[in-house]
């Protein structure tokens, strides 16, 4: 969701869509098992820690995680509870290992790569929508803490065209195109992450086009979109390659660009940030686009800038 949930090209790329045993997901750093379905009859090796959800082992150089979550409670707040439970307590650490075991736990929780991925969308979208309809639940709840971000998006974002810089996931690019007023054009750097937004909106049937781009280097035509969106994406960022995607969002935008960026005393590294914004950071980046622009606070801080 990312945001809180990036895919992101690691030294091997990650394949969510890659073919896996029933129950299991492995690649050449991590293992990932529903509980209950170890690939042999051995006893596991004894836990380096058990959680409420998780008990990790260590085998050789492979980290494996076995897990108790189920299909009906398998959605993006998946990424909070792993935060919780393995990474800020420092079990694990990075967000390579992140992204893997997050992969991992939602291709082992259900059989067969689009309908895992499917269960995890529906079940997403579904509580994104309650969130707006109701308030939020107790607890740390990713979904509650993006929520009240995509209403809030979805409410500047004009009829047209629109493109979602660094859409990760794609929830936001999903709830836009089912409005029926938006054409949505998705893009992240990562083509496993776009090659798996493509196949759940195919199976979902939601019309949206994606592209593989760094968000700084967008192979389109000067003002070919009507609004360009980067929602939690700068704070993934340097704050040089932060400015060059603001560059760009306002050369491709007939109309706006609108960012939105979280608020942190420290960039949270589990997620992939790398940067921390303040209204003051956040004003300053729009003065530097020298555009009229606008600053509010709204669960984090959005800049919106006039491209007209």
């Amino acid at each position: 969701m990312t945001a809180s949930d990036r895919l992101r090209l690691a030294a091997t790329a990650i394949d969510p869509l890659a073919p896996h045993r029933p129950g299991h997901y492995a690649d050449h750093l991590v293992s990932v098992v529903r509980e209950g379905t170890y690939a042999d009859s051995s006893a596991p090796d004894p836990p380096v820690v058990r959680t409420a959800h998780f008990c990790l082992r260590r085998r050789a150089h492979r980290i494996e995680v076995a897990h108790r979550i189920t299909p009906a409670v398998l959605d993006n707040d998946l990424a909070g509870l792993l935060a919780e439970e393995l990474f800020a307590p420092g079990w694990l650490s990075g967000p390579d290992v992140f992204e893997r075991v997050f992969t991992g736990v939602v291709r082992s929780c259900v059989d067969g790569p689009v309908p895992a991925w499917v269960r995890f969308y529906d079940n997403t979208l579904t509580r994104i929508r309650a969130c707006w309809r109701g308030p939020s639940p107790a607890g740390h709840s990713s979904i509650a803490g993006f929520a009240p971000v995509y209403r809030r998006t979805l409410d500047l974002v004009r009829r047209g065209t629109v493109l979602d810089l660094g859409a990760c996931f794609g929830f936001l690019a999903l709830l836009l195109a089912r409005e029926p007023d938006r054409t949505v054009l998705a893009s992240d750097v990562s083509p496993g992450t776009m090659r798996l937004l493509e196949a759940v909106a195919d199976a979902r049937g939601t019309s949206l086009k994606t592209l593989t781009c760094d968000a700084a280097r967008v192979p389109l035509p000067d003002r070919s979109v009507d609004t360009v969106t980067a929602i939690h994406l700068l704070e993934h960022l340097d704050a040089r390659h932060g400015a060059a995607v603001v560059t760009e969002a306002l050369r491709l935008a007939r109309r706006r660009v609108v960012v939105a960026v979280p608020y942190e005393d420290e960039p949270t590294a589990a997620y992939g940030h790398v940067r921390c914004f303040d209204r003051g950071r956040l004003t300053a980046l729009g003065r530097a686009a020298g555009r009229p622009f606008t600053v509010t606070d709204f669960h984090g801080g959005w800049l919106v800038l006039d491209a007209e």
